[in-house]
């Protein structure tokens, strides 16, 4: 019996049946086992990479049938791309919807892995704040419909600078609502995040709060925020476009706190700026921060994404493959 077991595993590495587990340690060339180690992770599409807000939606399942196609193992949802109302509460038709769309991935070898919603926590008027809490939930409610184990968080902005276009002009920066101070924004959205904990556990579903404009447009920013909430079901989502400038001690910050990552990239330029982000280096932050999970295409270029989704794909093949 132990020569059988030992032949099988002797074939077994022959054939590279353990080709997609982790090596114990990195090696350098010389063996000294001290070559940077880069994360393990499994590859996503985010549906936003077909879709970039202008002109016609791309649907969700078509983007689930590319990613297929593709061979990816999961599919980043953006909710705002789905075919059902973002703002009204759910109904049958929409819960029916939803089962097909999970049936969709699933018939397609595909893994629902995140749901990126809007919402925005910044607001001085507690009935607003409400307002996007309740919204909160129903995503919440959505993802766990889906089997998607993580919903993606915007801390929110002061909106002073009411145009999207006018504040990436701004590189993301605008002042203060008067009156106030960081610090009530602080306040408000972790008092929203705590509103959301209990559901966020009963249905098994993470909140990472993203690297995003407003609040967590700085790596201090963004872990204030996570530090606020302690909880299991609170996480950091590293968007490694997102830090405009000088951005790699940034991701080196928030690195450990880390649950999910969306990579951007700009084939054919961006919609509203291009950085030369490079993926080896971001692959050993992550690495040396003891990151496994998935990383997330976002496309962001203006390319013809038939084109620029695989291609970008392999950039980030070669980086995470060490």
């Amino acid at each position: 019996m132990q020569s059988s077991r030992r032949r099988f595993l002797q074939t077994s590495a022959g054939l590279g049946l353990g080709a997609g587990l982790a090596p114990l340690a990195a090696q350098a060339p010389d063996g000294s086992g001290t070559a940077p180690r880069v994360a393990n992770v499994q590859l996503a599409i985010s549906t936003y990479s077909y879709w970039h807000f202008r002109g016609p939606k791309v649907t969700v399942s078509t983007v689930i049938e590319r990613a297929g196609k593709l061979g990816i193992a999961g599919v980043d949802v953006l909710h705002r791309q789905m075919d059902i109302p973002e703002k009204e509460p759910l109904t049958a038709a929409h819960r029916s919807h939803l089962a097909e769309l999970k049936r969709h991935a699933f018939r397609h070898g595909v893994s629902l892995c995140c749901l990126s919603i809007h919402q925005d926590f910044v607001d001085p008027d507690p009935a607003v704040r409400r307002q996007q809490v309740e919204h909160t939930l129903k995503c919440i409610e959505i993802a766990y419909a889906l089997g998607i184990p993580m919903l993606r968080i915007n801390s929110g902005r002061w909106n002073t600078i009411q145009s999207f276009d006018d504040l990436m002009k701004a590189r993301g920066i605008e002042p203060i609502l008067p009156g106030f101070t960081e610090d009530d924004g602080f306040k408000w959205c972790a008092e929203c995040l705590e509103q959301c904990l209990a559901k966020a556990a009963e249905c098994g579903v993470m909140l990472a709060v993203e690297n995003h404009w407003g609040l967590t447009r700085t790596p201090e920013g963004l872990l204030r925020l996570a530090a606020a909430v302690p909880s299991p079901w609170v996480g950091v989502l590293m968007d490694t476009g997102n830090f405009l400038e000088d951005p790699y001690d940034k991701l080196v910050a928030i690195a450990p706190k880390t649950v999910f990552v969306q990579a951007k990239a700009y084939p054919g330029g961006g919609e509203w700026y291009t950085l030369d982000l490079d993926y080896p280096r971001i692959a050993r932050i992550l690495g040396a921060a003891g990151y496994q999970g998935w990383v997330s295409l976002e496309m962001e270029g203006k390319e013809d994404p038939e084109i620029a989704v695989p291609k970008s794909l392999e950039v980030l093949r070669r980086a995470f493959a060490g």
